[in-house]
């Protein structure tokens, strides 16, 4: 067969100038990496490996338009997540929401989007949510 040639494997090397926010550092212990992942992502699910939790909470954000990281944890990573939180466990804006029942109870209170657009994970609130934010002068 002429005119084959033999696939090419292109290893690129990021250096501190470009390192994303998901980059690891082998150097970084769990409980450093997990907070840097929570400061540089305004919505962040931490979870187990295939998690069902973990799927309803990733298509309850979509369905507002929110397209969280979501970090699996091998079982040794899993105590360093803050705040006591159990796996599956989200940030917004970082801090510690919880679980999928907290999750879901923010969204039925009408909190979760303004919460999202505070974090800047969304920019316009969806079509039909309606956020009132109180002003200062109106505390009576």
């Amino acid at each position: 067969m002429q005119g084959l040639q033999h696939p090419v494997v292109r290893l690129e090397l990021t250096t501190a100038a470009n390192t994303s926010p998901l980059a690891i550092d082998v150097a970084e212990s769990p409980e450093v990496r997990i907070r840097r992942l929570i400061s540089e992502n305004p919505v962040v699910i931490f979870s187990r490996p295939s998690c069902c939790m973990c799927h309803v909470m990733k298509n309850l954000l979509h369905t507002v338009g929110v397209h969280p990281t979501v970090i699996a944890l091998d079982d040794y990573e899993i105590p360093a997540v803050p705040d006591n939180a159990a796996v599956p466990a989200l940030f917004i804006g970082g801090d510690c929401i919880g679980s999928l029942e907290s999750l879901v109870a923010l969204h039925l209170s009408g909190c979760l989007v303004p919460k999202l657009v505070d974090a800047e994970a969304l920019s316009v609130p969806p079509f039909g949510y309606h956020h009132q934010q109180q002003d200062a002068t109106q505390t009576e």
